[in-house]
Formats: C-alpha cells, sequence, structure tokens
C-alpha cells in the first residue's frame, strides 16, 4: 500500500484529501502543520507529500526544502496544495525542490490524475 504524508493546517481540507485519497487503497497519515509533517517525515518513509504552501511553523516550501535534505526524500515527489498560484510562488516551490503544483480549490478529478501519476 502507498503511502502519502499529507500536511494542511485546515482541518476541513485534510478531511477532503482522506475522503478522495483513502478510498483509493493509499494509506494517510495527516499533519496538522509543516513541522509535524517534517516530524512524521523523519520518523517513517512516504511514497508522496502533500503539502499545503501556507501553515504555522514550517510553510510547504520550507518543508519541501527541508524534506529534500533528507537522502530518503531526495527523489520522492512532494506536491504542494495552495490557493496561491502566482508564477513567482510556483517557481519558489520548484527551485525548493516541488514535484508539482495544484491551486485550490481542489476536486478528485484533479487530485487523482495528478496523484497516480507521481506515485508511477
Amino acid at each position: 500500500m502507498k503511502r502519502i504524508l499529507v500536511a494542511d493546517d485546515q482541518l476541513v481540507m485534510r478531511n477532503m484529501f482522506k475522503s478522495i485519497l483513502s478510498p483509493e487503497g493509499y494509506d494517510l497519515v495527516l499533519a496538522c502543520d509543516g513541522k509535524e509533517a517534517y516530524q512524521l517525515a523523519t520518523g517513517s518513509d512516504f511514497d508522496l507529500v502533500i503539502t499545503d504552501l501556507y501553515m504555522p511553523h514550517l510553510n510547504g516550501i520550507e518543508l519541501t526544502t527541508k524534506l529534500r535534505a533528507l537522502k530518503v526524500y531526495s527523489g520522492k515527489p512532494i506536491l504542494i496544495v495552495s490557493t496561491e498560484g502566482a508564477a513567482g510562488k510556483k517557481a519558489e516551490g520548484k527551485q525548493a525542490g516541488a514535484t508539482g503544483w495544484i491551486v485550490k480549490p481542489v476536486s478528485g478529478d484533479i487530485l487523482l490524475p495528478a496523484v497516480r501519476k507521481l506515485m508511477r
């Protein structure tokens, strides 16, 4: 079973990811901010990390940078999902090591194909 770490400070978003991805057979671990996500990531191995951009303690770009510094996450896909769609922020995410970027609001029609592609 593929394991996904989801970091988002909004409970409604964490629940949305769970309702879309869990029925597809993915094992989700949910973190309420970037700091918790980093702690979980260093204690376990995930096949994919999905992170919000704007979160307390560590934002999505900071989390991506820290994960990319770890050997185990150097080649794992990291997907940033955010209300932010500006080209400059997307470029900042790519420079930090993000594999992809999805602009909220997110639906299963957008999220599932992206996750499937990244999990190949």
